[in-house]
């Protein structure tokens, strides 16, 4: 796996991240730096550990069906891609009675946001054959600038993209699966 497949990995899955991140800058009169800052490390934080999580899994079943990885990882990605273009087509209510994010509410967010990237981390223990903390490292440092922006657009132009930009990170995912999997059926 390429270093542009990562970081289209990377974009792919810091998409929902980043669509919270804009519902938190338009829910939020006034959101501050801190707001920002905390939504991204949080976001950015999860979305790198856990893929790091679900390449240990992966490996513990690695030998057992590694001669389908390939299969496994179109349909991880594919499945989380469908999963994103579902969900962004969803009406999402962000309801504030205030300008403070909790942080219970903070964390439950990037757990949520970042149980993609689970399933992402096992697919890559199946093709990855660089170093994983390079990947691991790329997907949390694009989401959390991602998350960083996304407050500031939120604040700025509402929930307008909030859709469409989940809906392209479920595109990215669909097609990055595609094309792992033309690539070992016909290369």
């Amino acid at each position: 796996m390429n270093l542009l497949t990562i970081i289209a990995i990377a974009f792919g899955l810091a998409m929902d991240a980043f669509a919270i991140s804009i519902a938190i800058g338009a829910a939020y009169e006034k959101p501050a730096i801190n707001h920002a800052f905390r939504a991204a490390l949080a976001f950015g934080f999860f979305q790198a550990i856990m893929p790091l999580t679900g390449w240990f899994a992966g490996l513990a079943v690695r030998n057992s069906i590694e001669a389908y990885g390939h299969w496994v990882a179109f349909c991880l990605l594919g499945a989380i891609g469908c999963k994103m273009i579902y969900e962004s087509f969803k009406i999402k209510r962000v309801e504030s009675q205030s300008n403070r994010l909790s942080i219970p509410m903070l964390l439950a967010l990037a757990v949520a946001t970042s149980i993609d990237a689970l399933a992402v981390g096992i697919t890559l223990s199946f093709l990855l054959a660089g170093s994983l903390v390079i990947a691991v490292v790329i997907i949390g440092v694009v989401t959390f600038v991602l998350s960083y922006v996304g407050v500031y657009i939120g604040k700025r132009f509402g929930h307008f993209f909030e859709t469409s930009i989940e809906a392209l990170g479920g595109l990215i995912l669909l097609g990055i699966g595609t094309k792992i999997l033309l690539e070992h059926l016909f290369f």
